[in-house]
């Protein structure tokens, strides 16, 4: 008679490794750089040949070159921190109020009907071309400069925001009150987390219009800056320059969007892992 068999140990579950992901994304960033740089490669050959008149659009080694010498010497250091400087200052001012009002607007009824109609109708005036009006009121000097960025940077911020707080399920909102989640906590868990893709956007679209409305301000009664570094090459034909102007504008436009968006990367983990399943 045999004894009792024993019950087997259920063999252990081992999980299946990960597919590795390909590397497309790497893949994908070195192909964004080809255009860029045979544009530049086609741009210094017709400059080299003579298809393009260097008083005109000179070479690109000819525009660093000169942006080489320039900051050697201290000069585009000097324009740069002013400009770097009205545009943090713009984007403060002009961001704050814009998250103040727009969360009032977006959370509040009372503040959706003081708040939103005269935004609203506000957004229909194209900023830059307040200038006139803005020089009657805050002079030519560094408020002017300041107000403009602050103007431009205003607006993406509260659309964005007042939208991502509107655009939010009413369910997910029910849910966590039911869930016993009291107001605090529901703004916390539910409206900022919702909002907050929103927001990157319009911060991204802010950082452009600043520096949009911070070349414009530049240009009128500066002493310093970017801007009049270019104003003032060109009353003497200094066509690199100008263009060494245009590219150091571009850069800081980029640099600022790479930097909000590493930012919504690491805020934002949490949309990888919707992404993932």
């Amino acid at each position: 008679m045999t004894g009792p068999a024993l019950a087997e140990a259920p063999a252990p579950v081992v999980p299946s490794p990960a597919p590795r992901r390909p590397r497309a994304g790497t893949a994908r960033r070195w192909r964004r750089l080809v255009s860029p740089v045979a544009l530049v490669l086609a741009w210094e050959a017709a400059a080299r040949v003579g298809l393009l008149s260097a008083e005109k659009l000179p070479a690109p080694s000819t525009v660093l070159a000169t942006g080489w010498r320039l900051a050697a010497d201290g000069t585009l250091g000097v324009h740069l921190l002013d400009s770097l400087t009205r545009a943090a200052l713009g984007l403060l001012i002009g961001g704050g109020l814009a998250l103040v009002l727009g969360a009032a607007a977006g959370l509040l009824r009372l503040g959706d009907d003081l708040v939103d109609p005269p935004v609203q109708a506000a957004r229909m005036l194209p900023h830059l071309g307040l200038v006139p009006l803005l020089i009657i009121w805050v002079g030519i000097g560094e408020s002017l400069k300041v107000t403009l960025v602050a103007l431009g940077a205003f607006f993406p911020i509260y659309f964005n925001l007042y939208a991502g707080i509107r655009d939010i399920d009413e369910r997910l909102v029910e849910a966590a009150r039911t869930c016993g989640l009291g107001p605090a906590a529901r703004l916390r868990h539910v409206v900022l987390p919702g909002a907050l893709p929103a927001l990157f956007l319009g911060l991204r679209l802010a950082i452009g219009a600043a520096w949009l409305s911070l070349v414009v301000g530049e240009q009128v009664n500066a002493q310093t800056g970017v801007g009049f570094l270019m104003m003032e090459a060109r009353e003497f034909s200094q066509t690199d320059v100008v263009v060494l102007g245009l590219l150091v504008y571009a850069l800081l436009g980029l640099a600022s969007d790479l930097l909000i968006r590493f930012a919504e990367r690491r805020t934002l983990t949490w949309r990888r892992g919707l992404r993932a399943t």
